[in-house]
């Protein structure tokens, strides 16, 4: 069992678990691609394409710009930002990761939704600017809890 680790840098149970995946992944592939491969062959270059050129270099300058916004110190000094950019990530991601799954409704894109939800198209939008509204309110209650904590004088243990 020592030398298997040695050799192969896990347990055997990684190893079996990482080949299971393999497996999984492989037969959903198959599955996939047995329809339609040329058109989801492009969706995922496609896919991957726009993710590397247009959106990864967007939100990295979006993070870049909420990084300098928090590095400031006010005495003029410039510091790493510390953990407190996340308060503007994680809503920030959340809000994305909503909007990437129900675009279609939000943008009012598609209409035969309507009776699978019984909504009508133009309530999506508002609520998913409210449900923004609220991780980012969530998110500045928090920061600002934690910010009173470390502020406040600590008493001395006994």
């Amino acid at each position: 069992m020592t030398s298997f680790r040695r050799l192969y840098g896990a347990s055997p149970l990684h190893l079996l678990l990482v080949l299971a995946s393999f497996a999984l992944a492989g037969y959903a592939g198959v599955r996939l691609l047995k329809g339609d491969t040329l058109g989801v062959a492009l969706w995922f270059v496609g896919a991957a394409l726009l993710h590397d050129l247009v959106l990864l270099p967007l939100y990295a300058m979006t993070d870049r710009a909420v990084q300098l916004l928090f590095r400031g110190s006010g005495d003029g000094r410039q510091r790493a930002p510390g953990p407190s950019v996340n308060y503007v990530r994680v809503p920030a991601f959340l809000s994305g990761l909503l909007l990437l799954v129900w675009w279609p409704l939000i943008l009012r894109q598609v209409g035969h939704y309507t009776a699978a939800t019984a909504l009508p198209a133009d309530v999506f939008l508002g609520r998913w600017l409210l449900i923004t509204a609220g991780f980012f309110a969530a998110s500045a209650v928090v920061l600002l809890v934690r910010m009173w904590n470390r502020s406040r004088p600590r008493r001395p243990e006994k």
